[in-house]
């Protein structure tokens, strides 16, 4: 929720929702996305436990933007909280050159965050987001950093995402916010983005809205990417990838199963919605994945509750309802088995 105030340099509180929202009707007049001959000046502010795929993608673009334009469109510096290297999931540092400061030149502060977001609350540290928000043009949140946004005050009354393993987490931390499965959503000055592509999907409509589409077609082929999408378009728990080759039966029986964990659909009943019977559904599975849809399904479900067990401190009973198995005692003689430990082991090691 949107905390009630916090206090100026001088120590004086203030009315920071009147203040924020003043700053915030100012800032939807002054959009980054679109075009500009002046450069824009972004801080990404990263923490531990980020990816370094997002902390890429949210960079390189723009790095490869000044390059195909022969111009410093761009402009950035890495910082982290307190001047030490972030150090990301796959244990490489990235910045500590610089801590971050509230104050300064910049047009837009991105936050990238990952594992431990969610439990970032330093009251210090949001103050100083918050002043940045109001003295830049944009804010934004690459995965978790969504979660940092919202501890902060800055989602209220605003669209957002976050990535889809965390998304009902999310909806129910920060009610006044409308949590959306999209892969990245722009509301005015805040953006958020759920995960690594769509932070590259986010960053080259950037480019596009600001220096044309043939600089976004040129930075797309610096890395050959060649399929943006829809920031609409929902992030799927499971992703397939460019569906080229791929039976469609099979990409609408995985979504139906993603829609279905906390009450599985019976086999037979998947298959009668895609229009096959289960002996082709199964042959089409076994053909493609190298198992049957069964088997599949209930990995699928045991993989999503694996993730809550370690990432989130829910009971055992609600990881249970919420993956679709009939009691506690149930679930965790199937996780056992797919894991080699029982649920409550695992997490505590």
């Amino acid at each position: 929720m949107l905390l009630p105030c916090w206090r100026n340099d001088a120590g004086i509180a203030e009315n920071c929702f009147a203040h924020y929202e003043l700053s915030l009707m100012q800032n939807e007049s002054r959009s980054i996305f679109r075009e500009e001959a002046e450069p824009l000046s972004l801080s990404f502010l990263v923490f531990s436990g980020a990816s370094i795929m997002c902390v890429a993608s949210a960079i390189d673009p723009l790095r490869a933007a000044n390059r195909v334009t022969g111009r410093q469109a761009f402009a950035w510096e890495i910082v982290t909280h307190d001047g030490q290297p972030a150090v990301t999931t796959c244990g490489m540092p990235v910045g500590g050159a610089a801590m971050f400061e509230p104050r300064g030149s910049r047009d837009v502060l991105v936050v990238i965050g990952g594992f431990g977001a969610r439990q970032q609350s330093d009251p210090k540290l949001l103050a100083s987001i918050r002043r940045a928000a109001r003295s830049g043009r944009a804010v934004g949140g690459v995965e978790a950093g969504a979660w940092i946004l919202g501890h902060a005050g800055l989602l209220e009354s605003r669209a957002a995402t976050t990535h889809w393993e965390d998304l009902e987490d999310f909806a129910a931390a920060f009610p006044g916010a409308d949590a959306r499965p999209d892969r990245y959503v722009i509301d005015g000055p805040v953006f958020t983005t759920g995960g690594a592509a769509p932070t590259f999907d986010l960053m080259l409509h950037l480019v596009r809205t600001r220096l044309g589409m043939a600089a976004a077609l040129d930075v797309a082929s610096v890395f050959i990417y060649d399929q943006t999408r829809s920031p609409t378009e929902a992030q799927p728990l499971i992703s397939l990838g460019r569906l080229d080759g791929y039976d469609p039966r099979l990409a609408q029986a995985i979504r139906m199963m993603e829609a279905h964990l906390d009450r599985p659909l019976t086999v037979g009943a998947i298959a009668r919605r895609v229009g096959v019977t289960a002996r082709t559904l199964e042959k089409t599975f076994l053909r493609s994945i190298g198992e049957t849809p069964g088997a599949y399904y209930l990995r699928l479900r045991l993989n999503a509750a694996r993730r809550l067990v370690l990432d989130t401190a829910e009971p055992m009973a609600d990881i249970a309802a919420r993956t679709g198995f009939s009691s506690a005692a149930a679930f965790s003689r199937a996780f056992s088995r797919a894991f080699g430990k029982p649920p409550i082991r695992l997490r505590r090691g």
